[in-house]
């Protein structure tokens, strides 16, 4: 399973240096998760940016994941990783999506370096 970062699908779209190494994970539909904090982040960046109807079209292909919704234990995870790995809000509930699942994470946000289950590459 692979969870891809906020700033791994936002570098996918803007095709910079980094995308080719998130296209795979991103293009394998049946093993991507997508927390939904994932689809906050990138749909106000892109809406901030680029207008609704981008960032609409882009949200419809990041959706055809499997998203998955902030639940209670999920956000409790959440808290105990952000505090164990000194992570914001957002990227704690998106480490805490990859641990329960047991996926890679797909990133290139350094706030995830060296984390397990996490394949960093640097902007």
């Amino acid at each position: 399973m692979n969870v891809i970062d906020s700033s791994a699908w936002l570098s996918y779209f803007a095709g910079d240096k980094n995308s080719s190494s998130f296209s795979k994970p991103i293009e394998s539909l049946d093993l991507l998760l997508v927390p939904s904090i994932v689809v906050t982040e990138v749909f106000k960046h892109v809406l901030r940016l680029k207008g609704e109807e981008l960032a609409l079209e882009v949200i419809a292909h990041i959706t055809q994941g499997k998203v998955i919704s902030l639940d209670s234990q999920l956000a409790i995870d959440a808290g105990s990783y952000g505090v164990l790995h000194k992570l914001p809000l957002a990227d704690s509930i998106i480490y805490a999506t990859t641990m329960k699942y047991d996926a890679t994470l797909w990133t290139q946000d350094s706030d995830f370096k060296g984390l397990p289950n996490v394949k960093f590459y640097a902007k």
